[in-house]
């Protein structure tokens, strides 16, 4: 999870079939929290301009097929935890690893609008042992009074969730309906949280490619980690929802397919790929205007709306940008900060640009690139920053089909509408 412009709500449903019956994998839908099908719509209390600047929230990140569908910036993934089964809704987040939600007793807790996860009433709920395996694969864990695996783990924007480990059932509720027991899963049951959240979020379901992201274990029942998603955009009606694909549903093939190799050192959490430069128009415009290129510069991340690049090379895509487009920026709005931003009522029919990851050109429409903060304006969904963290958010991500590969180490593109999947 990272900097967020508005929240994109995955919604992964998964619900009670067993697990054989999909030894290939499945997809789940995404489905957006403005969705006339998610269960925290409110017909018309959607307002754009609630989304504001994205600079102004600090980054996050560190073949079961569901729906995704946006809430915001971000996207929710529902599960179905526990025996007798609770649902819950996490935050996307494929640049960290740890799978939580909220749990009672929990005193020091965000306020969530749903009921909390209950352990003590679940039959399969089993709590790990601190001097176990799977706890001493888990930074920052300690040894509760209890001799249980006790976890602090925190992301970028000083989100924390504190807990314990736990095996626990989760069920997932595939696309063709019938759900799907994935068995023993381990995952973070959080008695202490505090951050960016809202009270729609129940947790995160981390997906980057450490050995206690969804997708390892996962990968376990599959033989083979790897899984795809397909993100609607933005701007997309809230009628329409993506997918997130497991095993062998997740393969990306075909016509328009690229791929680029993935840098991450195995067991490794983010999704580092090399970007070589970014094209507005015919024009290219260099990563490094001088220094040699590093490989694995910039972290491909579900959790993380806008794309985060060094602010030397955003200056100049940005003026790139003024100087192929008819409009005239916004400068007397101080609403909308240093943000490169344009008037106007429907999306632009601004140039196209075009990420050139190694060895895979990724052509970006203006509804992958800009924004409508609010009525009538639209914003460039990119930022420069100096941390040395860049990403490739899901604002770009929207409306490609991407397949991650853990094992074959490579990172799949094809174009594709995502609200027909």
């Amino acid at each position: 999870m990272a900097n967020i412009l508005c929240f994109f709500v995955l919604y992964i449903f998964l619900c009670q079939t067993p697990i054989e019956a999909y030894k290939t994998g499945f997809s789940v839908k995404l489905i957006s929290q403005n969705s006339p099908n998610s269960p925290f719509y409110k017909s018309g209390k959607f307002h754009k301009h609630r989304l504001g600047s994205f600079y102004q929230v600090p980054k996050k990140s560190f073949a079961p097929f569901t729906r995704v569908t946006s809430n915001n910036g971000d996207y929710l993934m529902k599960l179905t935890l526990g025996t007798p089964p609770v649902d819950i809704y996490g935050l996307v987040d494929t640049g960290s690893d740890l799978v939580w939600a909220q749990c009672t007793p929990c005193n020091r807790c965000y306020k969530q609008k749903s009921p909390m996860f209950e352990p003590l009433r679940s039959k399969t709920y089993s709590p790990i042992p601190c001097d176990s395996e799977e706890c001493n694969s888990l930074f920052g864990h300690s040894c509760s009074p209890q001799k249980l695996c006790a976890y602090s783990y925190g992301y970028a924007d000083s989100s924390v969730t504190k807990g314990v480990l736990a095996r626990e059932t989760i069920t997932f509720s595939s696309t063709n309906g019938e759900p799907v027991i994935a068995g023993d899963i381990i995952f973070g049951c959080g008695h202490s949280n505090s951050g960016t959240f809202n009270e729609n979020d129940m947790g995160i379901i981390g997906l980057g490619g450490g050995p206690l992201s969804l997708v390892s274990q996962m990968g376990t029942l599959y033989g083979s980690r790897r899984f795809s998603q397909c993100l609607v955009p933005f701007h997309a009606d809230s009628h329409t929802s993506g997918t997130i694909s497991f095993g062998e549903a997740s393969d990306v093939s075909g016509e328009g397919v690229v791929t680029t190799p993935l840098v991450s050192e195995e067991g490794q959490t983010p999704y580092l790929v090399t970007l070589e430069g970014i094209s507005v128009g015919d024009t290219f415009v260099a990563f490094n205007s001088s220094e040699m290129l590093s490989k694995g510069n910039i972290m491909i991340d579900s959790g993380t709306p806008a794309t985060y690049l060094p602010q030397e090379f955003y200056d100049r895509l940005v003026e790139e940008l003024k100087v192929q487009s008819s409009l005239i920026p916004i400068e007397d709005d101080p609403d909308l900060g240093t943000q490169l931003c344009y008037r106007s009522e429907t999306i632009l029919d601004g140039p196209i640009l075009t990420a050139h990851f190694e060895g895979a050109d990724v052509q970006l429409m203006p509804i992958q690139t800009f924004i409508p903060p609010k009525d009538g304006v639209f914003c460039f969904a990119m930022a420069g920053t100096t941390d040395g963290d860049y990403i490739f958010g899901n604002f770009a991500q929207s409306n490609i089909l991407i397949g991650f590969d853990l094992d074959g180490k490579t990172i799949s593109f094809k174009p594709t509408d995502c609200t027909n999947q």
